[in-house]
């Protein structure tokens, strides 16, 4: 069985690539940025997240308390721009999700090249993860990072 464009499809329904940027006084920007490809899946089904780790060579599996799931997590931007990111370009999603590798890949690729270190990237940064779905509220809105910076 070819397992990567199961892959594919598996992380179209349950995946989510996310960027956070929050506060953090101690960097020069006094904000810190990361980006992050998780799959949840109820503790039955954590096969299917060790297949992942197992065929990405990377990331983390832990138990999320508020929902009862359990989750692969990779936030390493080598493996992100390495092995991640390119498996999606070569699998793609089939979803609109894809919009979201497309624009993940950009910020990914901005914070490998220290973009993130300097007003001009974050700004830049910033404005691409407004174009990303997000479900829920976002505490810290493009509106009040950009304010923050200039």
């Amino acid at each position: 069985m070819n397992i990567r464009p199961y892959i594919s499809g598996y992380v179209d329904g349950e995946g989510c690539f996310s960027v956070s940027i929050r506060p953090r006084p101690k960097n020069n920007l006094g904000w810190e940025v990361i980006a992050s490809f998780a799959v949840a899946q109820n503790k039955d089904r954590i096969q299917v997240l060790k297949l992942m780790k197992n065929y990405f060579g990377y990331g983390s599996l832990r138990r999320n308390i508020t929902d009862n799931t359990m989750k692969y997590e990779v936030r390493s931007i080598k493996i992100l721009t390495e092995k991640i990111i390119p498996h999606f370009k070569k699998y793609p999603l089939q979803s609109g999700r894809q919009k979201d590798v497309e624009i993940f890949s950009k910020i990914c690729e901005k914070i490998k090249n220290q973009e993130h270190l300097t007003r001009k990237g974050l700004i830049k940064i910033t404005k691409l993860r407004s174009r990303m779905s997000f479900v829920g509220n976002r505490i810290y809105t493009e509106k009040v990072i950009l304010q923050s910076i200039k």
